[in-house]
């Protein structure tokens, strides 16, 4: 009886290879697409500011999803890894500062003060560029550093990650954005009060705080109905309330690394032994 011709395994897993390279693909033009869109935002057409801040939205998603797929299917490699850290440059660290700059600083009503107005303009654009060289310094010591550890005391392993990631930090930027439908910042001090927040963002993500990576969510579980339900429940808010929510959850998430390193540093303050005692010296 003649045997079945058995095809070989490599060539099905070579071809599986693109399937992740596909999602960082999109996640590229993603952050292409957002430039564009602030390229063409005017103080009229404040709308393309909404769109630039859905795309890095959309971005996000993909690049969760590139390397989720890459693990399931066993596709990891060294490209894949190099691409992915370039595209998300340019959609998570070019993209976004673009974005807060011109939200926040270029496109904000001159004040009476015009220089004032200049001289803020100015300083929208360091913040801006500072936030890109975070997001960038993130990403550079996320690929030399292999189980990096927080400096806080966390549980070992894949649960969180060392400083607000990338993708993250360019969220907030996306959902401040987002909230207000694009319409840009018209006072002076509301502008400083988002050049401190862009420079906070920047802060957390070369920071050695912690940060929930949401990379121990297992879908294989024995019950994972009830995450599916969570998930259903998640994205149909997100998909209907778009705004608020994601609002709420870039806020959450900044706030959770702080919350995470108060907690440290009063548990250690509380934790820290007492000093030896020592006997007074009696005086003859």
């Amino acid at each position: 009886m003649d045997q079945p011709i058995l095809k070989p395994r490599g060539r099905h897993s070579k071809g599986m290879y693109i399937l992740p390279s596909l999602f960082t693909t999109a996640n590229m033009a993603m952050g292409y697409y957002a430039i564009l869109q602030v390229m063409h935002a005017t103080a009229n057409e404040f709308w393309h500011l909404d769109n630039a801040a859905k795309a890095i939205g959309f971005a996000v998603l993909f690049d969760g999803l590139d390397g989720r797929i890459a693990r399931m299917t066993g596709t990891s490699s060294e490209f894949g890894k190099e691409l992915d850290s370039l595209a998300d440059v340019i959609t998570f660290g070019v993209a976004p500062a673009i974005l807060a700059w011109s939200w926040g600083f270029n496109l904000m009503p001159t004040v009476v003060l015009t220089e004032w107005h200049i001289k803020l303009t100015q300083l929208g654009a360091i913040a801006s560029f500072l936030f890109l060289m975070a997001g960038a310094s993130r990403l550079a010591r996320f690929n030399i550093t292999s189980n990096p550890q927080p400096s806080n005391p966390g549980r070992p392993g894949k649960k969180y990650f060392v400083g607000m990631p990338i993708p993250a930090g360019a969220g907030v930027i996306a959902a401040m954005v987002h909230f207000t439908a694009g319409d840009p910042l018209v006072s002076w001090y509301t502008a400083l009060t988002w050049l401190a927040m862009v420079a906070t963002v920047g802060y957390l993500m070369v920071s050695t705080w912690r940060f929930y990576s949401f990379k121990d969510i297992d879908f294989k579980s024995r019950h994972p109905f009830r995450l599916i339900l969570f998930l259903a429940a998640l994205f149909a808010s997100i998909w209907f309330f778009s705004r608020q929510m994601l609002f709420v959850i870039a806020l959450i998430y900044t706030v959770s690394g702080v919350f995470w390193r108060l907690q440290w540093m009063f548990r250690r303050k509380h934790d820290r032994p007492p000093p030896p005692y020592k006997e007074a010296s009696q005086t003859s």
